[in-house]
């Protein structure tokens, strides 16, 4: 059967089957992609200011933690480098079995807010707000999604105790001519703790009653060289721990490249030894790193970076997600000066 055609004379061919196509591709958004375009827009509109303001361990920035489950293992390690980080998990006497290991995103989200709140108060012990729903939004996280094991109550709770149970190591491996050379440093999350939770009422009033206190080597380690990011920016990202991950390796990697006026080639591989030990092979981690990157573009504007063979460059134009701060002194209630 010929074609039929319009009163214009332009055929009609295969009509229906384009509007359906057109139709998918101009689905509306999914609720990330708006959170995305939302921040996106917010942060090009206006510049941060304190509240917006976010910190990241610089030693957590160069070896993050794991994206996935490792399961019931006795230790796990990521190396980045001639460092290694190094995460012992606590005994539950609950289960009689570990507690098990922080992965994916809501540990992250947990370490600014950690790293954050200890520059902000210059103390060890940091109070978890006056609700759990409270705490849940501090870290960019919704109270409503109930409190089943999917929803965001639960899984902050299980993974908040995976974090505050963890022994993190830092080895670093040094070489000279004649000898070679290793540095430790061994560190709890957390020396103490008093944690109350109820994830099917997460307003309760209760968390007040809810604390940490931070190990001393964990604290130092986190106060003394962090990474300022911009929380809008988490906020968006916060679905993707490769996304948050590779969102504070480019602001820390674009301050410094901006320092040194001189572009920097990363290979594909170093990334992928760096951060995708989770993932199947490089050009699996290429891939969703890609992908990973288009989103931190759009709520990065001040990262400029281009495609090079086997890898990328981060160009010197790059500007750091937030401007540097003054030299942060923090002062001790005893008058003691911290920094």
């Amino acid at each position: 059967m010929p074609p039929k055609r319009t009163e214009s004379g332009l055929t009609q061919i295969g009509q229906l089957d384009l509007i359906k196509s057109l139709s998918r591709e101009l689905k509306p958004p999914t609720r990330a992609q708006s959170k995305l375009i939302d921040a996106a827009a917010a942060i090009r509109q206006d510049s941060a200011d304190s509240e917006d303001l976010a910190y990241m361990a610089r030693e957590l920035v160069q070896c993050t933690l794991p994206h996935s489950d490792p399961g019931q293992v006795p230790f796990w390690t990521r190396t980045n480098g001639n460092i290694t980080l190094s995460i012992v998990s606590d005994f539950d006497p609950e289960t009689n079995k570990l507690v098990g290991y922080p992965y994916g995103s809501i540990p992250r989200l947990v370490l600014f807010w950690l790293t954050t709140e200890a520059l902000r108060t210059g103390s060890r012990r940091l109070e978890l707000g006056s609700s759990y729903g409270g705490f849940l939004k501090e870290i960019g996280l919704d109270p409503n999604t109930g409190g089943g094991k999917r929803g965001d109550a639960h899984r902050v709770r299980n993974q908040s105790r995976r974090l505050f149970t963890a022994r993190i190591s830092f080895i670093q491996r040094a070489e000279l001519p004649h000898m070679t050379g290793e540095a430790r440093v061994h560190m709890n999350v957390t020396s103490k703790s008093m944690l109350w939770w109820d994830p099917k009422r997460p307003d309760q009033m209760n968390l007040w009653d809810s604390w940490v206190e931070l190990g001393e080597e964990f604290y130092s380690a986190i106060t003394s060289a962090p990474v300022p990011v911009d929380i809008r920016a988490l906020r968006a990202l916060k679905r993707s721990p490769l996304a948050l991950d590779l969102y504070a390796w480019a602001t820390h990697k674009a301050l410094s490249v901006s320092r040194k006026g001189k572009a920097q080639y990363v290979p594909w591989k170093g990334l992928a030894d760096q951060f995708g030990s989770d993932y199947s092979n490089h050009l699996d981690f290429k891939r969703k790193a890609k992908d990973a990157f288009r989103k931190i573009l759009a709520v990065y504007p001040g990262l400029k970076l281009r495609d090079a063979t086997g890898g990328i460059e981060v160009l010197p134009t790059s500007r750091p997600a937030i401007a540097p701060q003054p030299s942060r002194r923090v002062i001790t209630t005893d008058g003691g000066l911290v920094r």
